[in-house]
This record gives C-alpha cells, sequence and structure tokens, in this order.
C-alpha cells in the first residue's frame, strides 16, 4: 500500500475560513459566538496552546475570555469560575485546560461545566453522545480533526480496517468511536491498540487506516 501524505495545515486553514464565514453569518443577526478558557498554574506547553486558541478564536471573529489563574488557586476558586462561566450568556464555550494542578481534583471540574459548553467534549454528556453516535454532542477536537482530514482528503472509511494505537478518553478511544459510526467519516472495522497489544506490529500492518494516538515516542516503527 502507498503512503499517502496529507497536509494538515492545509486542512486546518479551509475549516477555520469555513468557521469564519459562519461566525460573520451569526453576527448578521445580532450573535457573536463567545469562547472562555481557563488555565490554572505555570505549564509552559497549556499557555502557548491558550495563546494559539486566543488567536483562532480572534481571527475567526469570535468573542474570547482567558482566565489566567495561579497554580495556587484552590479548587472550590476554580468551580466557582466555571459556574459564572456556565451562567455567563455571552459565552457559548468553555475550555478547562489540562493538566491541572494535582492538589484539583480534575474529574470534578470536567463534570463542572454545563454539557452545552463542554467543547472539549469530555463531559460524561458528551462522551454518552459520541458513543451512541448522536450529533447533539460536543465531539472531541483531535479525534474529530483526524475524521475530517480523512473526509476532505477522500480516503474511504467504509469498509476500511481502521487501527487504532492508544485507549486514552480524549483520543483514542473517541476516534475509535467516531471511526467505527455509521455515517461519513465511519463504518470502518476498528481494532484498538495499547502499550500493552502483544505483536503490535501484527495489528498495525493490517492496517488500512492507522491513527497513533499514544504517549510513547518510537512505538510505532517503520517496519510496522
Amino acid at each position: 500500500m502507498t503512503a499517502r501524505l496529507i497536509d494538515g495545515k492545509a486542512i486546518g486553514a479551509t475549516i477555520r475560513a469555513e468557521v469564519a464565514e459562519e461566525v460573520q453569518a451569526l453576527a448578521r443577526h445580532g450573535l457573536i459566538p463567545g469562547l472562555a478558557v481557563v488555565l490554572v498554574g505555570d505549564d509552559p506547553a497549556s499557555h502557548v496552546y491558550v495563546r494559539m486558541k486566543g488567536k483562532a478564536c480572534e481571527e475567526a471573529g469570535m468573542h474570547s475570555v482567558t482566565h489566567i489563574l495561579p497554580e495556587a488557586t484552590s479548587e472550590e476558586e476554580l468551580l466557582a469560575l466555571i459556574d459564572r462561566v456556565n451562567d455567563d450568556p455571552t459565552l457559548h464555550g468553555l475550555l478547562v485546560q489540562l493538566p491541572l494542578p494535582k492538589h484539583i481534583n480534575t474529574e470534578r471540574v470536567l463534570l463542572r461545566v454545563d454539557p452545552r459548553k463542554d467543547v472539549d467534549g469530555f463531559h460524561p454528556v458528551n462522551v454518552g453522545k459520541v458513543v451512541l453516535g448522536d450529533p447533539t454532542g460536543f465531539r472531541p477536537a483531535t479525534p474529530y480533526g483526524v475524521q475530517q482530514m480523512l473526509l476532505r482528503t477522500g480516503i474511504e472509511t467504509r469498509g476500511a480496517h481502521a487501527v487504532v494505537v492508544g485507549r486514552s478518553t480524549i483520543v483514542g478511544r473517541p476516534m475509535a468511536n467516531l471511526l467505527i459510526q455509521d455515517g461519513p467519516g465511519g463504518n470502518a472495522t476498528v481494532t484498538t491498540c495499547h502499550s500493552r497489544t502483544a505483536d503490535l506490529g501484527a495489528m498495525t500492518r493490517q492496517a488500512d487506516i492507522l491513527v497513533v494516538a499514544i504517549g510513547t515516542p518510537m512505538l510505532v516503527g517503520a517496519d510496522m
């Protein structure tokens, strides 16, 4: 099988242009979509991600609010901020940047986000909707982005054997769920592998579509 190089940057630029058009259409009706991003602590990578999200919102014409809180912020203080964003009618989406400091219960924080504003797709309501194939839920960005790349490059997923390496709740599991659903970018036969899979190479070599979403560098080599 010949490998195909997918230009993710070009696809991303196209999607952002489409989003900007949709934002302009909403603005003509008096509605400006608003996104709140909450960052706790001094993780350098998280600060980069948050700046990128703010820039993307600005370029799309969206209203963006960033809350940067100190490392020592208590869990109750963070939950109170989430409650305020949940109740703010000018903010339609809420992202809590992960990871959170160790003294904060991440699960409790994610449960506090209004599922209707949970644009990361981490709330159990949205996780369940992805599993059920309910399009009214928010889909996690990375798996949905991979699915969009497949769709927009004309790669047929129907009947294909897709191997997903990784089982995280953020990428691996929702990726498998999206690929197996009945609809565009789905109907694949999906195998989920991970770091404990016996003879991983035997699995990946069978793949028509291989998605690697695991935090182990060089786990999948050229011979796999």
